[in-house]
C-alpha cells in the first residue's frame, strides 16, 4: 500500500510512477484504490493494463473487501493499493475503514509518504508516533517527498535513520511544477478526456526512477503475507441471458465501478455502450443506466445532441427503465446553469441544475428505501458515497423521491432516490459488492420491462 499523512501527498503520482516502472520490470501489475473513487481508479487502470478494483470497508464491509482483493490480486505480480487522506483517517475517533484498518485486513506492508516541506528532524518524530500509534501495522518504507536541498535532504534522512529504523525507499524533490496528469474542481482530469495521459504517465514513471528505489519497492511486495485466493460469485438469472441494457460511456461519463458493471453481465445481462455525445439515437434495450462524470464540462455537445435527449425522452416517458446517479441526474433534468450560461438538458425530470463553486456534496451517505419504485423494495438500505458540486431545485411540488437519508446530502431535502414513471435518479454512487439488492433491482426491473415488451 502507498499511503500518506493526508491528502495532496503524492500518493496517486507516485503510485502511477511506480506502477509504470515496476511493469518494465517484466512484473504485471494489478492496482486497488482504497476508498470511493473513479478518477484516480481510472488513471491506476490506465497505467497497469488492469481494471484497477476499489476497497472500501464502509461501503463494502470486512468480508466482501476481503474477497474482493482475492479474487483479483495476482499470485504472480505486484499488487499496489493506492491509499487515501492520511493512512489513519476513517468515518470515527476508531479510524473505522481506514487505509491503515484496510492494510491490516489484507496484510499488506505499507509504504508511508511524507511531505518534507519546511520540516525535518520533526519528520522522525511524526513517523516514530505513526509506528507506536498502532504496532499492527507493517510500516516497511518511507519516501520522502518534496526535497528542496542536498543539506535538508540529509538532515531528514539521518533523522529518519536514526529514529525510526524504517528503511527509506525514495527521496524526492517537488515534481508539481511538471504539470503531470493536471486536475480540476472533483481531482485529476480522467484519461478519456486527457490525450497525452499515456506519455505524462510515461514521464511520471521516468521521473519517479530517478529517485525511488524500485527494486527494494518490489522486495517489500513480495514480503507480503501469502493469502489464499477465492472463486468470484457469480450471480444468476434465467431470463437475463435475453437483457440488453445500455449505459452511457464516453468522456462525459465515466464514473461506473467495474464491479457493477460485471454484476449486470454475470446476471447474464448484455451491456451495451453509448455515447452521449455522439449517439444520435438509443439502441434496442431493455434498461438505461447513466453513471457519473462530468456531464458539466461536456455541456455544449450534450445539449447540441437533440438526437438522443429526444430519443431518451420519449422512451423514459413511454416507460423504459432508466437508472441515473449524479452526472446521470444531471442529464435527465430540464436545464442546468453553469458558467452564467443555461443548457437545455432531456427534461424528463421536473429538476433545475446550478453548478456551485464548493461541493454541494461531498462524503460517504447511507439511505432507506422508504417509498414505492420500479427498483428497490420498501425496507432496502444501501450505503455508498456522493461527490457533487451542483444543486437539483424541483420546478413542481409534486416530485416524488423514495430515499429517507441517515447520513449524507443528496438531491433534496433530507431526501433523494427521485423518481418518475420507471426512472430513477440519485445523486448517490453505491458499490454492487457491498449492495447486494442493487444489481437485483436494475435486473429486476430490466426484465419487467422485457416481459411487457414481449407480452404486447
Amino acid at each position: 500500500m502507498i499511503a500518506g499523512l493526508g491528502g495532496d501527498y503524492g500518493k496517486t503520482l507516485i503510485s502511477l510512477g511506480l506502477i509504470t516502472q515496476i511493469k518494465k520490470m517484466g512484473y504485471e501489475v494489478q492496482a486497488f484504490k482504497k476508498g470511493p473513487d473513479y478518477i484516480d481508479s481510472a488513471w491506476l487502470t490506465q497505467a497497469s493494463g488492469n481494471p484497477a478494483r476499489n476497497l472500501d470497508i464502509y461501503m463494502m464491509g470486512n468480508k466482501k473487501v476481503q474477497q474482493s482483493f482475492l479474487q483479483y490480486a495476482l499470485t504472480n505480480g505486484i499488487n499496489i493499493i493506492e491509499g487515501n487522506r492520511g493512512i489513519f483517517d476513517g468515518i470515527n475517533t476508531a479510524g473505522k475503514s481506514s487505509s491503515a484498518e484496510l492494510a491490516k485486513l489484507i496484510k499488506v506492508p505499507v509504504i508511508l509518504i511524507v511531505n518534507a516541506t519546511k520540516a525535518t528532524r520533526t519528520l522522525a518524530a511524526i513517523i516514530s508516533g505513526i509506528k507506536n500509534f498502532d504496532k499492527d501495522l507493517n510500516i516497511a518504507g518511507i519516501i520522502i517527498n518534496k526535497i528542496s536541498t542536498l543539506r535538508h535532504k540529509k538532515i531528514v534522512t539521518d533523522s529518519i535513520k536514526k529514529y525510526t529504523g524504517i528503511p527509506i525507499v525514495g527521496v524526492l524533490p517537488e515534481l508539481e511544477q511538471l504539470n503531470i496528469l493536471p486536475s480540476r474542481h472533483l481531482g485529476l482530469i480522467t484519461p478519456k478526456e486527457n490525450t497525452n495521459g499515456v506519455d505524462e504517465l510515461e514521464q511520471m514513471g521516468n521521473e519517479i526512477s530517478k529517485y525511488i528505489d524500485i527494486e527494494k519497492i518490489v522486495k517489500i511486495a513480495n514480503s507480503a503475507i501469502k493469502l489464499k485466493t477465492c472463486k468470484k460469485e457469480s450471480l444468476k438469472n434465467s431470463i437475463a441471458q435475453t437483457l440488453k441494457i445500455g449505459y452511457f460511456y464516453d468522456s462525459a461519463f465515466t464514473f461506473y465501478y467495474p464491479e457493477n458493471l460485471d454484476a449486470l453481465r454475470q446476471s447474464g445481462a448484455e451491456l451495451i455502450p453509448i455515447s452521449a455525445i455522439n449517439d444520435k439515437e438509443l439502441p434496442d434495450i431493455n434498461l438505461l443506466y447513466i453513471g457519473g462524470g462530468f456531464p458539466e464540462t461536456h455541456l455544449l455537445k450534450l445539449s447540441e445532441n437533440t438526437g438522443l435527449l429526444d430519443a431518451v425522452r420519449k422512451a423514459g416517458m413511454n416507460g423504459l427503465p432508466v437508472y441515473a446517479e449524479c452526472g446521470g441526474l444531471i442529464w435527465l433534468a430540464e436545464s442546468i446553469s453553469y458558467k452564467d450560461k443555461i443548457y437545455e438538458l432531456c427534461k424528463l425530470l421536473p429538476l433545475k441544475i446550478n453548478f456551485r463553486e464548493k461541493p454541494s456534496g461531498h462524503g460517504y451517505c447511507k439511505v432507506i428505501v422508504d417509498e414505492y419504485n420500479t427498483f428497490f423494495p420498501i425496507g432496502t438500505k444501501f450505503k455508498g458515497h456522493e461527490f457533487h458540486y451542483t444543486e437539483a431545485t424541483p420546478t413542481t411540488d409534486a416530485i416524488h423521491s423514495v430515499f429517507q437519508i441517515e447520513k449524507g446530502t443528496g438531491a433534496l431535502k433530507e431526501r433523494d432516490g427521485i423518481v418518475f414513471k420507471n426512472i430513477f435518479a440519485s445523486y448517490f454512487h453505491f458499490h454492487a459488492l457491498g449492495n447486494k439488492a442493487w444489481a437485483k433491482g436494475l435486473i429486476n426491473a430490466a426484465t419487467k420491462n422485457y416481459e411487457l415488451q414481449n407480452k404486447n
